[in-house]
């Protein structure tokens, strides 16, 4: 069973440095720990780290993340070993994401090491930046294929990729052919995949979607109601208000008189 790690991933992390390690220089072994800081490590070589009792295999393209204060093993199968890293505070005390310490990026290794080494230009230049690019890094962690977070079963990543098609497309026309074509599965297996993880059918999802981001801009816009529906991909008003009345229970009117009040 993979070794897990818990983060608080509502507020921004706080870097207290970040770069590029080069280690096994002074022998392949290295032990230490940083008292006060998480570290996060994505490689390019291959080796063991190892912690609480636990050893990861090492390999490029690995990332591991390890909390504060604990004493980790490197052990290093090469005289000369590099590292993208970054040492850290999670000021956030809100709902925790588990992730596992070690994981493969797989084919987010690309990305993630740009992202990586934008926060290790802005270190020194840009706090804040470099805060927002590790807080991308981290969060894109959480959708990496074998990630755990705090729903019973992780999310199959074509449900993933499904969600994101609908939230980009929800403007435009929609049909479950399209949908599972931008997921690569079969309508059957993504009509699982729906009613398994969320309740819904794939049609009862957007729909549902459609009319959360209309509450949203109901309540928080002055825009035209008619706009708002074609904002949604529901350009009938006559079907816009009725879909209302079924998913938020008032008239669109209504719904936003009530926001108001």
């Amino acid at each position: 069973m993979w070794q897990q790690v818990e983060l608080a991933l509502d507020l921004p992390p706080q870097v207290a440095n970040a770069g590029v390690g080069v280690h096994g220089a002074a022998g392949p072994h290295e032990v230490f720990r940083l008292p006060r800081l998480w570290q996060l490590h994505l490689y390019s070589y291959s080796g063991t780290l190892e912690f609480g009792g636990v050893a990861h295999p090492i390999r490029p393209g690995h990332l591991s993340l390890v909390p504060p204060d604990t004493e980790v093993h490197f052990h290093y199968d090469a005289p000369r070993c590099e590292h993208l890293y970054a040492h850290f505070r999670l000021p956030g005390s809100g709902e925790r994401r588990r992730l596992p310490a070690m994981q493969d990026t797989g084919a987010d290794a690309a990305v993630l090491s740009g992202l990586l080494r934008q926060t290790v230009a802005a270190s020194t230049q840009s706090p804040s930046r470099a805060s927002a690019e590790l807080w991308t890094v981290l969060w894109r962690t959480t959708t990496l294929t074998g990630s755990a977070d705090n729903s019973p079963s992780p999310r199959h990543p074509a449900l993933r990729t499904a969600m994101a098609h609908i939230e980009e497309h929800l403007a435009g026309p929609l049909t479950i052919p399209a949908v599972a074509r931008a997921a690569g599965v079969s309508h059957t297996h993504l009509t699982r995949l729906f009613r398994e993880d969320t309740g819904y059918t794939v049609v009862g999802y957007i729909r549902h979607r459609r009319m959360e981001r209309a509450r949203h801009l109901l309540n928080a816009s002055t825009l035209a109601i008619p706009a708002i529906a074609a904002a949604v991909g529901i350009a009938d008003l006559q079907a816009f208000n009725k879909t209302c009345r079924k998913e938020l229970g008032a008239s669109p009117r209504a719904v936003r008189q009530a926001a108001s009040g």
